[in-house]
């Protein structure tokens, strides 16, 4: 039986729509939302407000969850699966996504956090969300997370 490791992901659009990606700290030209794996005993909003601060600097108050949808699942590919096993005894992840909109006079992003997890982030519109930004494993994810919240196809 596949075991997926519980994960949250926030899609923060500000108020006219638009969207927030991040470009990985590590490797340049790969982009997606903020997001990271539940820590026992934590629930699915607790860990997305986590995940958010840590990431992107963002509090609570900065923002509201305006919905959430899950079962978005992926195997991780084969050549990181024997170590994501071995630490978290998983073959995947298992996303929750929220939309979360930026309330008035929230702070800028940040993505200055430490441990520093993404080098820059920009705001795009829902529709120039390019799937090669992804690696090959996570866009099926993508395409229905895009067509769920945003009736976008890509």
């Amino acid at each position: 039986m596949v075991r997926f490791r519980p994960n949250v992901a926030g899609l923060m659009v500000r108020p006219q729509g638009d969207l927030l990606i991040c470009e990985r700290w590590q490797i340049p030209g790969a982009w997606q939302f903020p997001q990271g794996g539940v820590d026992a005993g934590e629930g699915l909003e607790e860990a997305l407000k986590r995940e958010i601060r840590e990431e992107i600097g963002l509090r609570p108050r900065d923002y509201q969850i305006l919905n959430s949808s899950g079962g978005y699942c992926y195997l991780y590919p084969e050549e990181v699966r024997g170590k994501k096993v071995k630490k978290h005894g998983c073959q995947g992840q298992e996303q929750t996504y929220f939309l979360c909109e930026l309330v008035p006079g929230a702070p800028e992003i940040d993505t200055n956090q430490k441990p520093r997890e993404f080098g820059r982030h920009r705001w795009i519109w829902p529709d120039e969300f390019d799937l090669d930004w992804l690696p090959e494993f996570k866009r099926e994810v993508y395409r229905k997370v895009m067509q769920d919240f945003f009736a976008v196809k890509l």
